[in-house]
């Protein structure tokens, strides 16, 4: 794991963490070819990359360069941070620019866990290197859409392919509410319901190796070399 410190357009100083694959053993197929950036949830409930760290090692560990990073106002990073998270989609598109310079991959998979879904969401078509996307418990609901709704058209017009994973009993988007809304979506979309999970439950240490594992790594390994490929 490694620290280094990416600087936005308006002079934010954002602290970020770059885990590498392990030196040694196979890599899987595909592995090299695509770095995970990974957005944390709502900074002002307490957001921070932290809580991604766990996702982020599991990740590595199946080969891929995962990078997390502290929005503005969060843990290391300075600046203040915004309600609706606007200003953040900013930080986004920063590191994903720093990670196509300085790590070179063939392509970027964006992740946005909880509030980070819509702020990542809105960056996916602002760097060409993003190649892919998934939502972990994107707020889709009422409620939370009073914050976020302004973010929703980007990632369902956006042609990248797309994967949503929700947990069934979330308490900020119904199963139908997710539903609905991509049946409006754009290009490839795919989805992933963890039967009896809750929204904060996702965010927890016990669903790291399953994201890592289960959805992270075949999100998809073939439409990701596929896409690095094409863009050679």
């Amino acid at each position: 794991m490694e620290w280094t410190t990416v600087e936005t357009g308006d002079g934010a100083k954002l602290s970020v963490r770059v885990f590498k694959p392990p030196a040694s053993g196979e890599e899987p197929e595909a592995a090299g070819d695509v770095a995970v950036v990974m957005v944390h949830p709502y900074t002002i409930l307490g957001g921070v990359q932290g809580l991604l760290r766990g996702m982020a090692e599991g990740v590595a560990r199946q080969g891929y360069t995962a990078v997390t990073f502290d929005m503005r106002g969060a843990g290391r990073s300075t600046g203040r941070a915004s309600l609706t998270g606007s200003t953040e989609v900013g930080d986004v598109a920063a590191v994903c620019r720093w990670v196509a310079e300085n790590i070179k991959p063939r392509g970027i998979l964006l992740v946005g866990s909880s509030a980070g879904a819509p702020i990542a969401g809105l960056a996916v078509d602002k760097v060409d290197e993003v190649i892919g996307y998934v939502s972990i418990g994107y707020p889709f609901g009422l409620m939370a859409s009073v914050l976020f709704g302004r973010h929703h058209d980007a990632i369902l017009k956006s042609q990248k392919p797309k994967l949503f994973i929700m947990g069934t009993k979330d308490g900020f988007t119904s199963v139908k509410q997710l539903q609905n809304k991509l049946k409006s979506a754009a290009g490839r979309v795919d989805t992933h319901l963890i039967e009896g999970a809750g929204h904060f439950q996702m965010e927890g240490p016990a669903f790291d190796a399953q994201m890592a594992q289960r959805n992270l790594r075949p999100a998809d390994a073939t439409l990701m070399k596929r896409t690095c490929t094409q863009r050679k």
